[in-house]
């Protein structure tokens, strides 16, 4: 079957030459004319919603009906309604009734945005209309069929969601039969000009002003940022500097002046490695992932540190004396802190080092709380054993740092976590904090 790219790029208006990108298109023509599930892989603002109608418009289900519905925007009490439809009476407010989207969609193509986020009882009845085509809506007691082509998109790793048990693996099998992975803006960084040229001329004709241009060190630098928010964000960036900037020719330090200096690209070396090279080869899916590391890197160094205190306090390492001029003897010291010792210009009394004091039984006895040597009692407590994080309990201090930073305000530090805000409010009830 003889595919051709550029017009399928032209009918649903894909800019971008890339060979992951032409990959993708391929592979959903290709799919289009049989009956397979279908999932789109693909991080947030990729234009994951284009591959659905690519699907539906080359299959033979083009002349019926196409519904798109978006998982993580209906609420969890309502979402089996919306789907499966109910029956007048079923719970309060159901005052007729209803057809779900699975019935309205009969004859032709579904569209599941943000699956991950069903939940799980919700996936057990799509699982079951995947298998069977059959679905009861809420309230009836009696099957009903449906003829339906589901397509599925998703910017979480729904592998992930399996082992920790908030996504069904048989559901997984079942929606991945075909997958289609978007790349990123970052894995297409020459697309990135084109994309700039449409919006900015989108951007033109919608204000009434001369279109912008990109100096070539200007294009440098929009290549070499990583676009968490990949096409969404670059149209945001691209509407702002047409309205915002009166030149018309974006230089290099227009660019700088309006690219976010996000934490995660400024502090953490992984992460300025992957901005230096347009983000391939990251070892991170996501900001979250980038998180989840740095809290790991802290843990590390905590655990080292406790470790090197509780050995000085066991007498097991040296600690700084002072010679008979009051400095310190740098090479006395630990290697890790052998670097943090500076010269001094002063001179202070020497001070008897915690082995040298120990030998004084007379003063332990009577200040007891202030000489812990390597045989005493308090050395032990001292002693620190590393204890296992969890990604649990990662998840939950990253909630609570979130909503710490926001005053308690859930909606901005969803957007902040990266996840739905119906995500959230499941999440603070899992763990218990809408009660701290």
């Amino acid at each position: 079957m003889s595919i051709d790219i550029q017009q399928i790029k032209h009918r649903f208006g894909i800019i971008g030459n890339s060979p992951l990108l032409d990959h993708a298109i391929r592979t959903a023509v290709q799919v289009a004319p049989t009956d397979m599930s279908v999932l789109v892989i693909g991080e947030s603002g990729v234009g994951k919603e284009s591959f659905p109608k690519i699907i539906h418009q080359n299959s033979v289900r083009k002349h019926g009906p196409y519904i798109a519905v978006n998982c993580g925007a209906i609420p969890e009490g309502t979402i089996d309604s919306e789907l499966f439809g109910h029956l007048k009476g079923s719970f309060t407010g159901a005052i007729t009734d209803r057809k779900g989207y699975f019935q309205e969609a009969s004859g032709g193509t579904i569209f599941l945005d943000e699956v991950g986020e069903l939940p799980l009882a919700t996936q057990a009845r799509l699982l079951r209309v995947l298998e069977t085509g059959e679905f009861i809506p809420v309230g009836a007691s009696q099957t009903q069929k449906t003829d339906v082509r589901i397509v599925a998109a998703t910017n979480v790793n729904l592998h992930e969601a399996v082992e920790r048990g908030r996504f069904r693996e048989d559901l997984l099998f079942r929606l991945n039969t075909v997958p289609i992975e978007v790349p990123p803006l970052r894995s297409r960084a020459k697309d990135i000009p084109l994309l700039f040229r449409l919006f900015a001329s989108m951007s033109a004709e919608r204000y009434n002003m001369p279109s912008l241009r990109l100096t070539p060190e200007a294009t440098e630098l929009l290549e070499a940022y990583r676009w968490p928010g990949n096409i969404r964000e670059l149209r945001n960036f691209t509407d702002r500097i047409s309205v915002l900037e009166e030149e018309r020719l974006v230089t290099a330090e227009m660019v700088r002046k309006y690219l976010p200096k996000t934490p995660s690209a400024d502090y953490h070396p992984a992460l300025r490695a992957s901005a230096a090279t347009g983000g391939e080869g990251s070892s991170f899916a996501n900001e979250r992932e980038i998180l989840y590391q740095i809290l790991f890197d802290m843990k590390k160094d905590m655990a080292e540190m406790k470790s090197l205190v509780a050995g000085i306090m066991r007498g097991e390492v040296k600690i700084p004396s002072t010679s008979a001029h009051g400095e310190y003897t740098p090479g006395e010291l630990h290697p890790s802190l052998t670097a943090a010792v500076l010269p001094r210009e002063e001179s202070f009394p020497s001070v008897p080092t915690i082995a040298e004091d120990y030998t004084h039984t007379e003063e332990i006895t009577d200040t007891p709380e202030r000489h812990v040597g390597p045989h005493h009692p308090r050395a032990e407590e001292l002693e620190y054993e590393e204890q296992p994080l969890s990604l649990e309990d990662i998840e939950r201090n990253v909630i609570i740092a979130a909503l710490a930073r926001h005053s308690g305000r859930r909606r901005p530090a969803a957007e902040d976590l990266k996840i739905s805000e119906r995500t959230l409010y499941r999440k603070i009830k899992e763990y218990g904090l809408d009660a701290e």
